[in-house]
């Protein structure tokens, strides 16, 4: 075979430049879709790396409950539960932020409820108001026991707790737990719960 042409070697030379520019447009591509995909940048004025797996795109959340300032937020993509939370003011006093998890991390069209705090008013116990809950531990007087009172003592109902009452009343008093035992409806496991809970 002869020698190429110069006409050839330009031919075969302006064929390879353009190889060589197509492999680095599809090389510098696919390095494009892989950081869309995977989210990751890297800064080396800082030196830092960060990963996204969301992409980077915002996501919209409702933020309801216990909080300052309820509503819709949009938040950055990888954001958590305690970021949508501070957005929207911080949990009020009443808010119980334990009953939620603060580190899930946020989904699009998420909504977030801060629950408030099942307690009653301050220094009453809940379930307080009419189930004597926040009525001492110990004795009770037996002078000056409300129907309230007595109708925590177990095995004294609301009808046998307003009969004492009539019957300390009628009686000017009660010196004694055993002056009880003359009232309907109170027997001997009744009157051992009273000399638990009552004294003169």
């Amino acid at each position: 075979m002869g020698s190429l042409s110069r006409s050839q070697l330009l031919v075969y030379g302006a064929v390879g430049v353009a190889l060589l520019l197509l492999g680095a447009r599809w090389i510098r591509a696919s390095d494009s879709r892989g950081a869309e995909a995977g989210g990751v940048s890297y800064s080396s004025g800082s030196g830092s790396f960060t990963v996204d797996a969301e992409g980077g795109e915002d996501v919209v959340i409702d933020v309801a409950g216990a909080v300052a300032r309820p509503g819709v937020y949009r938040m950055p993509a990888g954001s958590r539960v305690n970021d949508a939370v501070q957005r929207a003011g911080g949990a009020s006093a009443r808010g119980d932020t334990e009953a939620i998890n603060l580190a899930a991390r946020l989904a699009d069209g998420q909504q977030i409820v801060v629950p408030a705090r099942v307690s009653g008013p301050a220094g009453v116990a809940a379930g307080a108001p009419g189930s004597g809950s926040a009525v001492a531990s110990g004795p009770i007087s037996l002078g000056a026991a409300t129907i309230e009172e007595l109708d925590t003592i177990e095995g004294i109902g609301p009808v046998t707790a307003q009969s004492i009452v009539d019957y300390r009343d009628q009686h000017g008093g009660l010196s004694s737990v055993d002056q009880l035992d003359q009232i309907d409806g109170i027997g001997p496991a009744t009157m051992d719960a009273l000399r638990d809970r009552l004294q003169p």
